[in-house]
């Protein structure tokens, strides 16, 4: 379940609580969740019957007591524990490595996305400073806010050269500045030199990984085909996951999600990496989607994928029978989970703005 998926959730439950009678107030227009705060536990969290208390006549904890009833009952729901003053903290259900693998490969690069209802899309308008790294973050914010159901326009305090657009792939959208829908200011700290001689996917990533309160560095590190380049990782454990691929199925077997454990029947794989931490990982990525789309930083899905990248490659030697073994369901399972990092990867830089090439 998805932060926007839960946020229906929760707003149901709300409707159900006032179609019975035991709230007299107005549905409101969506319900926001997000990381527990101090105190808190579970998954998520949500303030709503604070929200909610002042037009009901009742107290906050009276008010979540009521949506806890009909919340616990929901699919996708493991548990919900209330906390002073009347925090909703909610814990999702578990799923299967295998489920989720084949939820990763069946979605492809649109795993984490969201296809909101007929008339659910907002409109936000990311105003953004004149200067190429205040563009690059407005057009990734942008491409990561319309995976998340939302409509995105970008302005700009003057025009753009043409040599931004054409090198980076920036631009602006024409006429006059959306009024119906809420106002971002982007304003990242601007770059300490040109990322043009960079080209597209360098000069992106430079001026994209670092937070926006950070000075990028702009320099030849992005370009150097080395560990020590975190693109370079993200962009290799991609390919490789590519190359697995190819070479399995010269094998004649292909990817079949299923559980994938070393010879000693652990979860971690051969050379012991620990494929619970992948497992969580691609779990984490609708998540990582809908925090980047809520606070406009497309640096924590930058970072995220490094995260994925350093915690695939080690597994990725463990995914091809070795010497005279033959293909087994194991093979399969480990193939299928390099391939829903891959997946995940390359759906990541595309938001980015980013080449994900199979070969390197």
């Amino acid at each position: 379940m998805t932060p926007v998926e839960l946020s229906r959730t929760v707003l149901r439950a709300v409707r159900r609580a006032v179609d019975g009678g035991e709230l007299d107030v107005d549905v409101p227009a969506r319900v926001r969740v997000g990381p527990p705060g101090p105190g808190g536990c579970g998954d998520y969290a949500t303030g709503i019957a604070l929200q909610l208390a002042r037009p009901a006549g009742q107290p906050p904890y009276r008010v979540a007591e009521v949506l806890r009833a009909h919340l616990a009952a929901a699919d996708g729901i493991a548990d919900v524990v209330l906390t002073e003053p009347g925090f909703l903290n909610i814990s999702l259900h578990r799923t299967a490595p295998a489920e989720l693998v084949a939820e990763v490969l069946r979605r492809g690069p649109r795993y984490g996305h969201v296809d909101p209802k007929d008339g659910e899309r907002r409109l936000v308008q990311l105003h953004c400073d004149h200067h190429p790294r205040a563009l690059v973050v407005a057009d990734a914010a942008a491409r990561i806010l319309r995976s998340q159901g939302s409509l995105a326009r970008i302005s700009c305090g003057g025009p753009i050269p043409v040599e931004w657009g054409a090198v980076l792939g920036v631009r602006v959208d024409t006429g006059t500045p959306a009024s119906e829908g809420p106002s971002v200011q982007v304003r990242p700290v601007p770059a300490p030199g040109d990322p043009l001689p960079l080209g597209r996917d360098a000069g992106r990533w430079a001026l994209l990984h670092p937070a926006a309160h950070d000075r990028p560095r702009i320099g030849d590190e992005h370009l150097v085909q080395r560990e020590s380049n975190p693109l370079f990782r993200v962009r290799y454990a991609h390919a490789r996951t590519r190359a697995l691929a190819r070479n399995a199925a010269d094998l004649g077997f292909a990817a079949e999600p299923g559980h994938v454990e070393d010879a000693n029947g652990n979860e971690n794989g051969i050379d012991g990496t620990n494929n619970n931490g992948i497992y969580a990982l691609l779990g984490d990525h609708p998540r990582v989607l809908a925090a980047a789309a809520a606070h406009h930083a497309p640096d924590r899905l930058a970072r995220h994928l490094v995260t994925v990248a350093d915690a695939v490659l080690p597994f990725l030697p463990t995914v091809l029978p070795r010497g005279g073994e033959k293909p087994s369901a194991a093979h399969r399972a480990r193939l299928a989970l390099a391939e829903a990092a891959g997946t995940v990867l390359a759906g990541g830089l595309t938001l980015l703005g980013i080449d994900a090439p199979d070969h390197l």
